[in-house]
């Protein structure tokens, strides 16, 4: 009888155990999924910024070599 009740709190421990590995889980999946989408944005974001930093380089440039030719001009 004794054993019983041991095999039996031994079985309850090992199911609470269980229980909150796969709850440890779940909560990192989901943890992972937010960080997959907030990566996903941040490198489109990136990709945006990048893309704005050339277009303002260019235009910069044009206009250092408007105002270069604006200087030469008699």
């Amino acid at each position: 009888m004794a054993d019983e009740e041991i095999d039996s709190t031994d079985l309850s421990s090992l199911e609470a155990r269980v229980d909150e590995l796969i709850k440890t889980v779940d909560q990192l999946k989901s943890e992972n999924s937010a960080l997959r989408s907030q990566q996903e944005s941040l490198v489109n974001e990136r990709a945006v910024l990048i893309e704005k930093t050339e277009q303002a380089r260019t235009r910069i440039e044009s206009m250092i070599s408007r105002l270069r030719a604006m200087e030469t001009r008699p």
